[in-house]
């Protein structure tokens, strides 16, 4: 009997586990069976109309609308120095006093001369017309004159190059010698920059060059100051390209007042096929395969794949040519693992990424 009953039970275990496992099973939606939909989360983004521009961003130098070099015309000693880097001077300012005690005898002795001359030539003048000297005589006299008044202006002249002046208001951008220096000839003593407009001259392509004008608007970034741009204008484009770059040269001045000072680097931002009302997406919204480029578009809570022809890229955003309306809502992320038809769940930006990652 024992043995019966036994064998019941064995055989009425798979029948009961089955009953177990069939009523523990929750029926889906679609009935009994059926499996759950996954929602997919995403983010979204509208269609805009923008106003577009291919910005190109060149790097120049900050420098003196005009930089003059003050030299030596005299071989002496320097006495003295009357201006610093970074001073300010005004037109005909001294800058340095060289030793001249030499040219200045020389030009006592060349007016005593020139007074003798004078003299001379004074006397032959009234002689002459009393007719007591010849007209050779008178002649060698006057050029005698001349002479000694040639002499007296240039060793004048020669003593004021002894008084280093500054040709132009502007800044001292350089200076090359000390008191007690022994100078030569041309050689350079200050540099002085005009800084009442400063400029930036920066290398522009043969391409893109055609689309700028004297005038024009531009926008620079200092690096030292980069949360300060400043405004520039094209103040020349030059005539010729450098045959080995194939760029021309464009000079911007800055706008008065900018905290620009001349040696900061500067970063000129030029904008070229500049359009309005062009309809935009986010560059991310584009998905590329095998079939070309699309994109998906949210509607009633599902994705739709929509193919799309795109055009140039604008600082992460892209022109949309062709598939698209203005208002419409595409996907720019989540879009990885997406399919069309898919159900998805609009999120905010920032719980996008998590979602991404659980899938």
């Amino acid at each position: 009997m024992r043995l019966w009953i036994g064998l019941a039970a064995l055989l009425a275990a798979p029948s009961a586990c089955a009953d177990e496992e069939a009523g523990g099973r929750s029926p889906g939606p679609g009935g009994p069976g059926a499996a759950e939909e996954r929602v997919v989360p995403v983010e979204t983004a509208p269609v805009t109309l923008s106003s577009l521009s291919r910005d190109v961003t060149v790097s120049g130098v900050v420098e003196p609308l005009r930089t003059v070099g003050v030299n030596s015309q005299l071989s002496s000693t320097v006495l003295s120095i009357g201006a610093e880097e970074g001073d300010r001077v005004a037109a005909g300012q001294v800058l340095a006093r060289l030793e001249a005690a030499e040219l200045r005898a020389a030009l006592a002795s060349a007016e005593a001369n020139h007074e003798v001359a004078e003299a001379n030539w004074r006397r032959a003048s009234q002689l002459f017309e009393e007719q007591i000297v010849t007209q050779a005589e008178y002649e060698r006299d006057r050029a005698a004159f001349g002479a000694s008044e040639a002499v007296l202006d240039q060793l004048r002249t020669r003593l004021g190059y002894a008084t280093v002046q500054s040709p132009l208001a502007g800044v001292v951008l350089e200076k090359n010698v000390e008191a007690g220096d022994l100078v030569a000839p041309q050689r350079q003593l200050f540099r002085i920059g005009d800084v009442s407009t400063l400029v930036v001259r920066v290398g522009v392509s043969e391409l893109d060059v055609v689309q700028l004008g004297e005038g024009d608007s531009v926008r620079v970034v200092l690096d030292a100051f980069p949360d300060q741009p400043v405004r520039g204008r094209i103040r020349r484009v030059f005539p010729a390209a450098d045959p080995q770059s194939r760029l021309v040269p464009v000079e911007v001045a800055l706008e008065p007042g900018s905290p620009a000072r001349p040696g900061f680097l500067a970063r000129v931002e030029f904008r070229f096929d500049a359009r309005d009302e062009v309809p935009v997406i986010p560059a991310a919204a584009v998905v590329r395969s095998a079939e070309g480029e699309a994109v998906f578009v949210v509607r009633d809570g599902r994705a739709q794949r929509r193919p799309v022809r795109v055009g140039q890229t604008y600082q992460g955003r892209v022109e949309v040519v062709d598939g698209l309306a203005p208002g419409e809502v595409v996907v720019v992320k989540g879009n990885a693992s997406l399919r069309d038809g898919a159900s998805v769940r609009v999120l905010p930006a920032a719980d996008v990424a998590p979602a991404a990652d659980t899938s």
